[in-house]
């Protein structure tokens, strides 16, 4: 015994403080501040302001691949400041842009409301809400993996097992989380919770204002063929800089449980997702390196010869699979498929996106292709038990 105990002393267990991630939220920001300091309040008219400003043409008609320098300089500083890079991100559009309605009712999509908004109307207002209950619904998920790696460094094969059991269910319910962006709702219109009169609608968010409008303030000035010139950050750097756009890819939520489950992604797929690590926060990005450094999940269980551990994993590797293909669904619909319709005219008060990004997702990469990938990688990734 006394091995085992000297190794306990050398291996710390993992924790989700350690990394500033909430044992009720996630990885999302707990209790978002509504306002800032009133130092910053034209900041907060301004963005209070979003969809009106942009709508009307009165914020900027258009950038001309140029960040004015009152623009450019806060906002780089702020993001030094952060550890993040100077674009529009998952952590600024999702984990810190949220608030209750009424903090002692549920977190569900009728007690919720983004903190700031752009174009989009109901269909963003959707889009961001039905992401930060993604974000929700994947924080048992996120224990369960904490609980998983500690159980490997014991070893625990029972609290492995319980945990690896909570894991698939938490992957189950991200794909139940993220169907809400396509079934009958409520309409976020309705502030009383006692009112018996629903409004529905069968989109959550709407396919054509979601691939028209939405997606424009997601696309970055990297791998975006409308901006091939990059963004010149004015007072900041002499020549144009590149930044990827808010993708999904920057949640850290699956980056967390493809290392945890030694799920391998091709080198173009995988080149890309390390790349959209740079875009979460510090803290996020040092947890999974965590998980990376931790001993192979994969390797435990099949040299412990448990063959629950092993369906167990494989349970957990096939709902990861199930997960991407209904995400890969859900991109046909609302990118392919969207596409054809919106050649065919514009919108009231924006234009289209421009042809270029038609098949793009906004992190820049060929989103189809790229998704197709990591689902079949996932799958490759369900073990076999040997002899």
């Amino acid at each position: 015994m006394e091995p085992q105990s000297q190794d306990l002393k050398t291996a710390p267990f993992l924790t989700l403080g350690r990394f500033h991630i909430s044992e009720d939220y996630g990885f999302l920001l707990p209790n978002p501040l509504k306002e800032l300091p009133d130092h910053y309040r034209p900041w907060m008219e301004i963005a209070n302001r979003l969809p009106h400003l942009i709508g009307s043409h009165q914020l900027r008609a258009q950038v001309n691949e140029v960040l004015p320098r009152t623009l450019a300089l806060p906002l780089v500083e702020v993001s030094r400041n952060l550890g993040l890079p100077p674009i529009l991100l998952h952590s600024d559009v999702v984990l810190a842009n949220w608030a209750t309605r009424n903090p002692g009712r549920p977190l569900e999509i009728r007690n919720l409301d983004p903190i700031v908004l752009f174009p989009g109307g109901e269909s963003l207002r959707g889009f961001i809400l039905v992401t930060v209950l993604v974000e929700k619904a994947a924080v048992p998920g996120i224990k369960a993996l904490v609980q998983a790696v500690n159980a490997v460094l014991l070893p625990s094969p029972d609290s492995l097992l319980q945990a690896l059991q909570q894991l698939r269910l938490s992957i189950q319910d991200i794909t139940r989380a993220l169907g809400q962006m396509h079934v009958v709702f409520w309409n976020l219109s309705l502030d009383s919770w006692t009112s018996t009169k629903a409004v529905l609608s069968t989109d959550y968010v709407d396919p054509d204002i979601f691939y028209a409008v939405i997606r424009i303030f997601f696309s970055g000035w990297k791998d975006n063929p409308a901006m091939p010139a990059g963004l010149l950050y004015e007072g900041v750097s002499k020549e144009p800089l590149h930044y990827s756009g808010a993708s999904a890819a920057q949640s850290t939520v699956l980056h967390a449980f493809d290392e945890f489950l030694g799920v391998r992604h091709s080198k173009e797929s995988a080149d890309f997702l390390h790349r959209m690590r740079d875009y979460m926060p510090p803290s996020h990005r040092a947890f999974i390196e965590e998980i990376h450094s931790a001993p192979s999940l994969r390797d435990h269980i099949l040299s412990s010869g448990n063959s629950q551990l092993l369906t167990a994993y494989n349970q957990c590797v096939e709902a990861l699979a199930a997960l991407r293909s209904y995400h890969l669904a859900m991109v046909t619909k609302y990118l392919i498929t969207a596409a054809p319709k919106a050649k065919g005219r514009k919108t009231s008060h924006l234009p289209g996106p421009p042809q270029a990004l038609e098949e793009r997702g906004t992190g820049g990469t060929a989103v189809v292709r790229f998704l197709k990938s990591v689902r079949d990688k996932t799958i490759e990734a369900i073990l076999h038990q040997s002899g």
